[in-house]
C-alpha cells in the first residue's frame, strides 16, 4: 500500500494547480486590482536605490549638496505611497481568501455527509479536523503566500531593474548565490510536503482517537480500558512527535537555502567591489547595488522563503487533503488485509462460527503458557460448554475466544477469517462475571447493544429470561435504573437481556449467570440456546454443563472435548469434577439470586475466586459489545 500513497504525495502540486486555476481565473479582476496596488512597492524599490546611487554620483561627491538632497528626497517620498498601498492590497485580499476557506469548509461538509451515507461504520473524524483546523491553516496561509509573493515579485523587479539601469555587470555577481539558493531551496519542496503529510495524517489519526475515546468514556471506565487507551494515546502523540522532528531536520536544510540567498550576494559584491571599480563602477552604484541588496532583495526573498518553508509546504498538503479522493475508512482498510497486505477472504457460509488454530496464549515472555497449541471450532448454534480447576484458563479462553486478547501464536477465526476488531460488535458478546450497568432508564440499558430494538423484542425477552420481577419492581421500562440498588443476580439479568436482543452469532458466557440460581441459570442458557447463533458458556455447575451438545474440561494447557457420557468415560477430571458438584437444589428467588451461595462437598464456593489481572474475564478493549 506504499505505492498508491507515494503516488498522492507526488501529483498533490498537479491536483492542487488543477482545482485552483478556475478558482483563480473566477477572480481576475481581483488578482490586477491587486497588481495595480503592488506596482507603487515596485516603483519604491526601484527609486530607493536609484536615488541613493544619483545623490552621491551627482550630488554629494560631485560636490552638490543640493542636488544629492534632492535625490535622497525623491526616494523618502516614494515611500508614502507604497505605504498608502497598503489598505487597497489588504481590501482586494480578503476577496481572495475568504472564498477559499469557504469553498473548503462546503468541500469538507459535502464529503462527510457522502461518506457517512456511503460507509455508515466507517465515520471518523477527518472531516472535522478539516472543517477546524485545516479549513484554519489553508486560510492562513494563503493569506500570507499571497502577500509574501506579491511582495516578492514587485520587489525583485524594481531591484533588477534598478541594478539593470546602474550597471548591468552588477547582476554577474548577485544572481548565482541567489539561484543556488533557490536551488536549494526547491530541492527541500517535495520532502518538506511529505513530511508535513504526515504531520497532517498524524494529526487527524489523533483527533479521531479522541473524538472516540470522549465519547466512549463511560464504557472505557467501566470496561477497564483506560490504561490500553492510554497507551493508544500515548503512540498517537509519539507519532506527531516524530514527524514534527523530522519536519525540523529538513527546515534545518532550508536555513542554510535562506543564508546562501540573504547573506552571500552582499558579502560577494563587497569582495568583488575593487574589480568593479577599477572598470568603471562608480561609488554612487557600488552605494546603490548594496541598498538594493540589503534593503529589498535580501528581505524579499528571505520572506518569500521563510513563508514557503514554514506555510507553503503545509498549505499545499492541506489544499491536497481537500483535493484527493477521501480514503477508505482507516480502520476497515487497515483491518481488512492481512499481514501480508493482501485482501483477507470473504466469509465462508459453511465455515464455523469461532475456530481456535493451535493457539497458544502466556500472558509474558518467560510466562508457562495458559492455551497451548488448542485447536477448537465452534459451529453455528452449536452449544459449548468449559469446565475446569480455578485458574485452569478458562476465562482466558473466553476473552481469546471473543478476540479481547490475541493469542501469542496460531490463529482465531470468526467465519473463517482471521479475526477484525471491525468485526466484533457484529460477530460476537462476550459477559464476564461482572455485569455491567449504567444508570438510565431499564429500556436504555436492555437497547444497550441495539438501539432499535422494539418493545415487542424487549417483552419477548422479558418473558424468554425471566425480568418480570424486575420489570414489576421499577414499574416500567423507562424507569431510572441504579445499579448500587440491584442485586448481582438482578445486573447480571439486565447484561444477559442485552446481549438477548443483540442475538450475535456467537456469545461467550464466562460465568455471567454465576449469581442466579439454578432455575433462573437453566431458564437463561436456554433462552440462548433457543436462538440461531452459537453459545459458549463458562461453566460453574454441573447441571449448565450437561445442557451443552459438547463440554471442554481444561487443565491448564491439557484440554479434553467431548459430550458428558463421553468425559465421564475418559476423562479422570471430569469426573472428579463431577463428583465434586452437589444436585442444584436451591430455590429461587424473585430478584433470581439464591438464598446462599451454592457450595461443593468440600465445603468451598462452587465458582472460581475472583481473580485479578488478566485471566479473569476483565474486558482489556472498549464496548459496545462487552460488559
Amino acid at each position: 500500500m506504499k505505492a498508491p500513497r507515494t503516488a498522492r504525495r507526488d501529483g498533490a502540486l498537479t491536483r492542487v494547480t488543477r482545482d485552483a486555476r478556475p478558482f483563480l481565473r473566477a477572480r481576475t479582476g481581483t488578482v490586477l486590482r491587486l497588481a495595480g496596488w503592488s506596482l507603487l512597492e515596485f516603483v519604491q524599490t526601484f527609486l530607493g536605490g536609484f536615488g541613493v546611487a544619483r545623490a552621491l554620483d551627482h550630488g554629494f561627491l560631485a560636490g552638490r549638496p543640493l542636488t544629492g538632497l534632492l535625490w535622497l528626497a525623491v526616494a523618502a517620498v516614494a515611500v508614502l505611497p507604497a505605504q498608502l498601498a497598503t489598505r487597497g492590497v489588504f481590501g482586494r485580499l480578503a476577496d481572495l481568501v475568504e472564498p477559499l476557506r469557504d469553498g473548503l469548509v462546503r468541500r469538507a461538509v459535502s464529503r462527510a455527509l457522502s461518506g457517512a451515507l456511503a460507509h455508515p461504520a466507517g465515520t471518523t473524524a477527518r472531516s472535522l479536523s478539516q472543517v477546524t483546523h485545516q479549513s484554519e491553516i489553508a486560510r492562513d496561509g494563503w493569506a500570507g503566500l499571497v502577500l509574501t509573493l506579491r511582495s516578492f515579485v514587485f520587489t525583485v523587479a524594481g531591484a533588477v531593474a534598478g541594478l539593470l539601469a546602474l550597471e548591468p555587470r552588477l547582476l554577474l555577481i548577485v544572481l548565482p548565490p541567489l539561484i543556488l539558493g533557490a536551488a536549494l531551496f526547491l530541492a527541500t519542496l517535495l520532502p518538506m510536503a511529505a513530511r508535513q503529510r504526515d504531520y497532517l495524517t498524524a494529526d487527524e489519526a489523533y483527533a479521531a482517537h479522541a473524538g472516540k475515546a470522549a465519547a466512549d468514556l463511560r464504557d472505557l471506565a467501566a470496561a477497564g480500558a483506560a490504561d490500553r487507551t492510554v497507551a493508544e494515546s500515548r503512540d498517537l502523540a509519539d507519532d506527531q512527535v516524530r514527524a514534527a522532528r523530522s519536519l525540523a531536520r529538513w527546515s534545518g536544510v532550508r536555513v542554510v537555502a535562506l543564508a546562501v540567498c540573504g547573506r552571500f550576494p552582499p558579502l560577494l559584491l563587497l569582495l568583488g567591489a575593487p574589480w568593479l571599480l577599477r572598470n568603471g563602477l562608480t561609488p554612487g552604484a557600488l552605494v546603490g547595488a548594496l541598498t538594493y541588496l540589503t534593503q529589498a532583495l535580501a528581505p524579499a526573498v528571505q520572506a518569500l522563503m521563510t513563508m514557503l518553508s514554514t506555510v507553503g509546504g503545509r498549505l499545499l498538503v492541506v489544499l491536497d487533503r481537500f483535493t484527493d479522493a477521501p480514503p477508505p475508512p482507516a480502520e476497515a482498510e487497515a483491518e481488512d488485509k492481512d499481514k501480508d497486505g493482501d485482501r483477507q477472504p470473504p466469509a465462508r457460509a459453511d465455515a464455523p462460527v469461532a475456530e481456535l488454530r493451535a493457539v497458544t496464549f502466556a500472558y509474558g515472555p518467560a510466562a508457562h503458557p495458559v492455551l497451548d497449541r488448542l485447536s477448537l471450532s465452534v459451529a453455528p448454534g452449536e452449544h459449548l460448554a468449559v469446565v475446569g480447576p480455578s485458574g485452569s484458563g478458562k476465562s482466558t479462553l473466553a476473552t481469546v475466544l471473543a478476540g479481547v486478547e490475541a493469542p501469542t501464536g496460531g490463529a482465531v477465526l470468526w467465519h473463517g477469517r482471521p479475526v477484525r476488531g471491525a468485526d466484533a460488535t457484529s460477530v460476537r458478546v462476550l459477559l464476564p462475571q461482572h455485569a455491567y450497568v449504567f444508570t438510565g432508564s431499564l429500556r436504555d440499558n436492555l437497547r444497550y447493544l441495539r438501539p432499535d430494538a422494539s418493545d415487542r423484542s424487549i417483552a419477548a425477552m422479558i418473558d424468554a429470561l425471566g425480568l418480570d420481577p424486575l420489570l414489576c419492581r421499577l414499574g416500567s421500562l423507562d424507569a431510572t435504573l441504579e445499579p448500587d440498588r440491584l442485586s448481582q443476580g438482578e445486573r447480571q439479568l439486565v447484561a444477559l437481556g442485552r446481549a438477548y436482543l443483540a442475538a450475535p452469532p456467537l456469545t461467550v458466557l464466562d460465568e455471567a449467570t454465576s449469581r442466579l440460581d439454578p432455575a433462573a441459570e437453566t431458564r437463561a442458557e436456554h433462552a440462548f440456546a433457543a436462538l440461531p447463533g452459537a453459545l459458549v458458556v463458562v461453566a460453574h455447575r454441573l447441571s449448565s454443563a450437561r445442557r451443552a451438545d459438547r463440554i471442554l474440561v481444561m487443565d491448564g494447557p491439557r484440554t479434553r472435548c467431548g459430550t458428558s457420557a463421553e468425559l465421564l468415560r475418559t476423562s479422570a477430571l471430569y469426573r472428579d469434577l463431577a463428583g465434586l458438584w452437589e444436585p442444584d437444589e436451591e430455590p429461587h428467588r424473585e430478584n433470581g439470586e439464591p438464598d446462599q451461595e451454592p457450595r461443593r462437598k468440600n465445603g468451598e464456593p462452587d465458582q472460581e475466586p475472583h481473580k485479578s489481572g488478566r485471566g479473569n474475564g476483565l474486558i482489556s478493549t472498549p464496548p459496545p459489545s462487552l460488559f
